[in-house]
């Protein structure tokens, strides 16, 4: 403190010489923050690579807090303090650092996240290695920023000795007060397991096509207590986590993206099947939707109406080119029918017996 004096030539009041040492120790940070952001932005120039471009965009702001109190707190040593202000002021930058701190953990999670998110992409035809690594990383990031605050908030209060006492007589306070904790918090539990399990053993990943509660959708987010999924016109459906440990659901991505698609028509007897089954390869063949593994036309069943029932089969990379390829077939061939063989469409037929002649 007395080289303050000495430079300035005469002796300054204290208040301002532990203002000018704060000042200096939080500039200082500022300073290295600086340097260390112009450095991570120099690197994503030269080195494009996902990790340095994540790292300057979730981690600049907290570390711009990080540093200067970091440099403040051990500034304290310098100045000459009353212990009445001391004490609050080290609890204070104590908890900010804390805070700050967790704030710098639970954002290196997400650029983890960001790195193996990059590398694990979804915008490929065959991604279910992708889908089941993005399931399990989705989960595994909420669960560890979940407890990352906690432990954070749980060294806060645990800072104060009044929070200790509290803390002290709550686990020597079991018994029914335990009980009913146990039994209020009996969903929540519930439903963290059902996470853990959805995660582990993926009954749905991100991205699976569902057909629930009676609706096409697909899974967009799974988070630790519920489910959102992406419904085709845009709607979102919303639905505990346990639920899909717990209720019967169709899965049309469990194994693969690859399905089949149907196409039924119900013409009359006339129609002539083989030359439907060249005109649908013809078609199928040209078509970019297909992915050339299931091409088949058969009669499936005849009705009580004088119908026959044909069934067109084809497949697709995923469902929703399979549900576009369907579309365009059954117009294509209801069109080929239309026609070609207009006679054959369905028709009812009234059979009039002449009385006068049955005499």
């Amino acid at each position: 403190m007395q080289y303050l004096d000495q430079f300035l030539g005469y002796r300054i009041p204290l208040f301002l010489k532990n203002l000018v040492i704060a000042a200096v120790a939080v500039l200082l940070g500022l300073l290295i923050r600086f340097l260390i952001h112009k450095l991570f932005v120099l690197l994503s120039k030269w080195w494009d690579f996902i990790l340095i471009k994540s790292t300057i965009k979730h981690l600049r702001r907290p570390v711009a807090f990080f540093l200067p109190l970091a440099f403040l707190n051990a500034s304290l040593s310098l100045m000459v303090l009353d212990t009445a202000l001391r004490a609050p002021l080290e609890k204070m930058l104590e908890i900010a650092l804390t805070a700050v701190f967790a704030w710098i953990l639970v954002r290196m999670v997400i650029v983890l996240e960001d790195y193996f998110y990059f590398k694990y992409d979804l915008n490929k035809e065959n991604n279910l290695k992708e889908r089941k690594i993005r399931t399990q990383l989705q989960f595994i990031r909420k669960f560890i920023i979940s407890l990352i605050v906690l432990i954070a908030i749980a060294i806060i209060l645990l800072s104060f000795e009044s929070m200790r006492k509290i803390g002290a007589g709550l686990l020597t306070g079991v018994g029914i007060g335990g009980i009913i904790i146990g039994f209020a918090a009996q969903k929540s539990l519930g439903n963290l397991l059902a996470g853990f399990q959805v995660a582990f053993t993926q009954p749905i990943r991100i991205d699976d096509v569902l057909i629930v509660e009676g609706e096409w959708g697909r899974v967009e987010e799974i988070t630790l207590t519920y489910v959102v999924v992406s419904i085709w016109d845009q709607r979102r459906l919303i639905l505990p986590i346990t639920y899909f440990i717990e209720k019967p659901f169709q899965n049309w991505t469990r194994v693969s993206a690859e399905l089949l698609g149907t196409v039924f028509l119900y013409l009359d007897y006339t129609i002539p099947v083989e030359e439907l089954r060249q005109e649908y390869n013809r078609l199928l063949q040209a078509h970019p939707l297909w992915d050339k593994r299931v091409n088949a036309v058969q009669v499936t069943d005849n009705t009580r109406d004088g119908l026959v029932e044909i069934r067109f089969l084809m497949s697709a990379a995923n469902s929703s080119r399979a549900f576009d390829l369907r579309c365009h077939m059954r117009e294509a061939m209801i069109a080929f029918v239309q026609s070609r063989y207009p006679e054959s469409l369905p028709r009812t037929r009234l059979e009039l017996k002449d009385k006068a002649a049955g005499r």
